[in-house]
C-alpha cells in the first residue's frame, strides 16, 4: 500500500466514521430516557455548595 491509497482510504472512511459517530452522539443526547440525567446535570452550577465556608 502506498501513501496515496492510505490517504484516500482515510479521507473517505474517516469522514464516514466521524459522521456515524456524530449521529450516535446526537441520538444519545436527544434520547428521551436521558432527559432527567441531563436536566440534573444542567442544574449543578446553580446549586449551593454545602462544603464551602462563608466568610
Amino acid at each position: 500500500m502506498d501513501f496515496q491509497s492510505v490517504s484516500a482510504f482515510a479521507q473517505s472512511y474517516g469522514l464516514l466514521y466521524l459522521f456515524v459517530l456524530f449521529i450516535i452522539v446526537l441520538i444519545y443526547a436527544l434520547w428521551p430516557r436521558n432527559k432527567d440525567k441531563f436536566d440534573k446535570a444542567a442544574r449543578i452550577p446553580f446549586e449551593e455548595d454545602k462544603d464551602v465556608q462563608q466568610g
